[in-house]
């Protein structure tokens, strides 16, 4: 089997090794993962929450226009009442 240094050394190089991927794009990727902050994903989940918010000011607005051509609506019918002398 082993004998002398073998085992020792080897677990050095192991280590070397590991040591040289997780300091590159590689470790770099894998530790942004574990700590939640994927990059690519991160990106697309902000430009998702811009569009989110531009389509809620869209409704906003639209809400807002609706109730004023009801308002409108209401007041017309108000005014042909008025004008009708109020009977149906």
């Amino acid at each position: 089997m082993f004998n002398g240094p073998e085992i020792p050394m080897s677990i050095f190089f192991l280590a070397m090794a590991a040591i040289f991927v997780l300091r590159g794009p590689f470790g770099r990727a894998l530790a942004d993962r574990m700590a939640g902050r994927a990059g690519h994903d991160d990106r697309e989940v902000q430009e998702l929450r811009g569009e989110v918010e531009e389509l809620r000011h869209q409704v906003t607005e639209v809400q807002e226009r609706l109730d004023f051509a009801e308002r409108l609506l209401a007041r017309q019918d108000e005014r042909a009442l008025q004008k009708g002398g109020g009977h149906a």
